[in-house]
């Protein structure tokens, strides 16, 4: 199940405490004292891997517990120092603590020390003085620090492609990208996001398939509200409209709607559009959906993924698009 939001508890380790011990050795009757410090904790770490797109391993666990700190021993031994606990996760993952952002995870940001381990405890060899010569206390370790948090995923591509269900979104990522979504004659095939990357010889963008606009889905319907934050971050829009749709115009808007309920920035991002299916209509068809677009001012692209019609049109207007 894809997982893109969940909240955890997380806590760096404690440091070790410092020993209280005595030299204690044959022809040294009264040695002095030889307590070693403690260790420090394990810090809490997030790194971002490339390989994973979602946050299902932290719906399984809820409280992430970094290592303690040895304690001091004799003979002045420090404590060993605790392994540090990573937490692994997609890019595109942000780090909020109520409602704050602390940390967004991106290619460049892709390694953060979150939170620290305590520092170790001092044994009581520090704190001998002329006056005091056996001190028969130590420092304890620090405590690790702690926090509740929410990460929230936020999908980073080049390209994110919309449309309502079934306007052909699965079947064109899997025809430009590596990507293999499930593909049927049916609304919301698409349950989760889907990322692929283009590659060609001059270019490589990465593509999101955003699952299925309904009207509403800025309020919670269908599959959008769920899903639509994941278009956030996409440079370039391709709006898909399913050309053998009764009103294909009136389609266009319902999604061009949502955007802007969800966020009006998101009707400021370039966009292109596309008539997909263009195989299952008419030539007359297909040119009086163009002359209404084009009574709108927006620019079409008619697509057929069966007969590859187009493809290589839009591969071209995205490139010109994304720029270098």
């Amino acid at each position: 199940m894809f997982i893109d939001e969940v909240e955890i508890y997380i806590k760096a380790g404690n440091g070790g405490d410092g020993a209280v011990s005595f030299r204690r050795e044959k022809y040294i009757p009264n040695g002095g004292p030889d307590g070693g410090d403690g260790a420090k904790g394990g810090d809490i770490v997030f790194e971002v891997l490339d390989h994973i797109h979602g946050l299902s391993s932290f719906n399984r666990a809820k409280r992430f517990l970094a290592e303690n700190g040895q304690n001091g021993m004799g003979k002045n031994m420090h404590g060993k120092n605790a392994e540090d606990l990573i937490l692994k996760v997609p890019v595109g993952t942000q780090i909020f603590q109520k409602d704050e952002l602390l940390a967004d995870m991106t290619p460049e940001n892709n390694h953060i020390v979150f939170l620290n381990g305590g520092k170790g405890g001092w044994g009581n060899q520090h704190f001998a003085t002329s006056i005091k010569q056996a001190p028969k206390w130590a420092k304890k370790g620090m405590r690790g620090e702690s926090a509740k948090i929410k990460l929230v995923l936020k999908m980073i591509a080049d390209v994110g492609l919309i449309g309502l269900p079934n306007a052909g979104k699965s079947t064109l990522i899997s025809t430009l990208t590596n990507a293999r979504p499930k593909i049927a004659n049916y609304p919301f095939t698409t349950l989760e996001p889907n990322l692929g990357t283009f590659i060609s010889d001059d270019k490589r963008f990465i593509i999101a398939d955003i699952p299925g606009l309904i009207e509403g889905a800025h309020e919670g319907r269908g599959l959008g509200i769920k899903f639509l934050k994941h278009v956030e971050r996409t440079k370039l829009l391709v709006h898909l409209v399913d050309s053998n749709s009764p009103d294909p115009i009136a389609d266009y808007n319902i999604v061009r709607i949502e955007l802007g309920d969800f966020s009006k920035k998101l009707l400021k991002k370039k966009e292109i559009v596309i008539l997909s299916k263009i195989d299952l209509i008419s030539a007359e068809r297909l040119a009086e959906i163009s002359k209404q677009f084009k009574a709108k001012k927006i620019t079409v692209i008619p697509v057929s993924t069966a007969t590859n019609a187009g493809v290589k049109i839009l591969t071209d207007k995205i490139k010109k698009n994304l720029g270098k």
